[in-house]
């Protein structure tokens, strides 16, 4: 009785839809232990990462509930004051219940996609409305996803109508409007401390989450609104760099020569070091959609998802130990044909106006007719802007093509492989083409009238056991390998064949479980995400050899005009990795969302985060060489440097690498 008389129904109001939000987020948080906690970690250690999210929770329930508050010190802007502002009131909780709804739901997608909070990276997807929203109807059930959202909000706005109703009913006997002002201004000095940071000498901000040092905990403790909104701001490309301070570290991991660091410069002509093919090959670059080693047969994987691939492997020069710079098809596209890494941390290079425009050793192919082939449409993130940094390049894409599209992506690989096959059989020049597959991607579609591919149905746990989350990623790999089989197949048909070097590379890999094939590593530090195969197939031109040294998805256009041309211009960060002066062997990763940035090393991946003072340094091969503490930390010290140097260069070059006149 003391509360009805005393405190305003408004305030009243407000304390009960507190307590109902912070219910709500602390739900969505142990769910997350629940479906995502690493076993490694035990319960009783994510208690900081619990209290640290308490303190985001509280920051948001109270920028949610501010408007209220501060409205109400007018009386009639009060939800109790009239039929109006009850109405008013409900529709703005309504609202923003379903935009609370929707960010904590794609939120847990995203973390079940990425292992990572939902950030602003998620507005890519809006720049490609129209592939986002079929690749989501084609991949979930987005009608019953719908009505559960809905019929979720319609349950929270009953709830906060009935505790409005109550507290109506059990302040009836309070006849006269209860306006309070001290009232409101204590609710506001507490919101105000719960804004600023609950229990904190400093505000309260996104980074102080990676304080807790583990990339989970601080996952779970980030609330989806703080870590989307503050991640926002890192969407606008940053432009200072340091690479100056790097220069002699990446002149001499270049072996640039006296000529180029007298002048500051990273343009470099090169001499190929090895034999070049005399015949004036044809080149044909596949970049293979999700083409992660560590699912493949190639890796020791039991389940054997593509037995042709590792066929092929043991016909050509293959490198097991391939990284892209970072997950994201832009991304490793990019990297491949520019031979920079996209270090952007927001928007992908292909989106910035300021970094698409970049020159690519395919220009250098003198005399060589250039395609490009995609199944579906090559504006898709902008590839059509990467793709027309090589002159004269003819696009093959969605709407070129005979075949039926079969999902978003539009045609399926099988047809995309015999299309191309059939256009490069006729031409008369020497040609680059590049073919980019996509059927290894949600929603995992195989055409029906695909009669000859037998899909296989495996037990889940040995799935989960191997790397793959369900039948249907496993079947989509499979039917990755079978394609290329059809490719390889029709090529050695065509005349062509004899005289083309066939350059097979992953866009990027894929995060998961890779304890069955590879080292820690690969999980915990989610190298599995960079890990792809990275083939050199050329059976009349090409010896057989296996090459089991780091390299990169950026080395792929310098290896390529290596084995070709007599002399081209390179001044970007890829290197012709079958030079055998080559005695430096590393490669460069970032994972954006995370701030990590790494060097993969013989025997070492070493990564330091760029938001915060922690670094990392764990083996990646189970036999190491016996060094002292001395000789490792000199590595790990190297390494640091090294990893900075490639990440400020990355920077320097995506606006200094210009597609214009060297």
């Amino acid at each position: 009785m003391l509360i009805k008389n005393r405190v305003p129904k408004t305030v009243q109001w407000l304390i009960k839809l507190f307590v109902i939000y912070l219910l709500l987020f602390t739900l969505f948080r142990v769910a997350t232990v629940v479906f995502f906690k690493p076993a490694s970690i035990p319960l009783l250690d994510l208690i900081p990462a619990f209290s640290l999210g308490l303190k985001y929770d509280l920051r948001w329930i109270s920028f949610l509930l501010f408007p209220i508050v501060t409205a109400s010190f007018y009386a009639s802007f009060s939800p109790f004051y009239s039929e109006w502002s009850k109405k008013f009131w409900t529709y703005y909780l309504s609202i923003l219940t379903l935009f609370i709804l929707f960010i904590y739901g794609a939120d847990f997608g995203q973390f079940a996609y990425v292992n990572a909070r939902l950030n602003a990276d998620a507005l890519i997807f809006a720049e490609d409305p129209r592939e986002s929203i079929e690749m989501i109807w084609q991949s979930y059930p987005i009608v019953w996803i719908f009505i559960g959202l809905i019929g979720a909000v319609l349950m929270m706005v009953w709830m906060f109508q009935k505790i409005h109703v109550d507290i109506a009913f059990n302040n009836a006997q309070v006849h006269k409007f209860s306006y309070k002002k001290r009232w409101r201004f204590l609710c506001l000095l507490l919101l105000g401390w719960f804004m600023y940071g609950f229990c904190t000498l400093q505000p309260l901000n996104f980074f102080r989450a990676f304080s807790l040092n583990d990339e989970f905990e601080s996952n779970l403790a980030l609330n989806p609104l703080q870590n989307f909104f503050t991640t926002l701001r890192f969407r606008a490309p940053e432009y200072n760099t340091h690479a100056k301070k790097y220069y002699t570290s990446i002149a001499d991991f270049l072996k640039m020569d006296a000529a180029g660091r007298k002048q500051g410069s990273y343009k470099r002509l090169v001499h190929p070091e090895t034999e070049v093919l005399e015949t004036q090959p044809n080149v044909v670059l596949v970049i293979c959609e999700s083409f992660s080693m560590y699912k493949s047969s190639m890796s020791g994987n039991i389940l054997n998802s593509t037995p042709f691939f590792n066929q092929l492997t043991q016909q050509g020069v293959f490198f097991n130990r391939c990284f892209s710079p970072s997950f994201g098809t832009a991304r490793g596209v990019f990297a491949a044909i520019t031979g920079i890494p996209d270090v952007q941390l927001g928007k992908f290079s292909t989106r910035n106006e300021a970094s698409v425009n970049q020159r690519t050793i395919i220009n250098d192919f003198e005399g060589y007719d250039k395609f490009y082939f995609i199944g579906g449409r090559s504006q898709f993130n902008n590839f059509s802007g990467l793709i027309h940094n090589i002159k004269d390049v003819k696009v093959y894409e969605e709407g070129s093509y005979r075949s039926p599209k079969v999902n978003v992506w539009g045609i399926s690989d099988r047809d995309l492989f015999l299309e191309a096959n059939q256009v490069l059989s006729k031409q008369q020049n020497p040609f680059f083409a590049i073919i980019q597959t996509a059927d290894n991607h949600r929603p995992f579609n195989i055409p029906s009238a695909e009669s000859d591919f037998i899909s296989k149905t495996i037990p889940n746990e040995l799935l989960n056991a191997n790397g793959f989350e369900s039948q249907e990623e496993y079947n989509a790999f499979a039917y990755t390998d079978y394609c290329f089989k059809k490719f390889i197949e029709a090529a050695q048909k065509e005349n062509y064949f004899s005289n083309t070097v066939f350059v097979f590379v992953g866009d990027h890999g894929v995060e998961g479980n890779a304890s069955s094939v590879y080292p820690s590593a690969w999980t915990e530090q989610r190298l599995s995400e960079e890990h792809v195969p990275l083939l050199f197939y050329a059976p009349s031109l090409l010896s057989p050899k296996l090459h089991e040294e780091p390299v990169s998805q950026i080395d792929v256009l310098p290896t390529i005009a290596s084995l070709m041309q007599p002399t081209y211009v390179n001044t970007t960060l890829g290197r012709n990795i079958l030079d055998p002066s080559v005695d430096q062997h590393a490669a460069f990763t970032i994972y954006h969302a995370a701030g990590w940035i790494g060097l993969v090393t013989d025997y070492y991946y070493y990564r330091k985060n760029i938001r915060i003072n922690k670094e990392e340094f764990v083996p990646i091969r189970k036999q190491l060489p016996v060094l002292s503490v001395r000789q490792i930390d000199s590595i790990r010290k190297a390494s640091s440097k090294l990893t900075e140097g490639f990440y400020e260069t990355a920077k320097w070059m995506l606006l200094h690498n210009q597609n214009r006149p060297q």
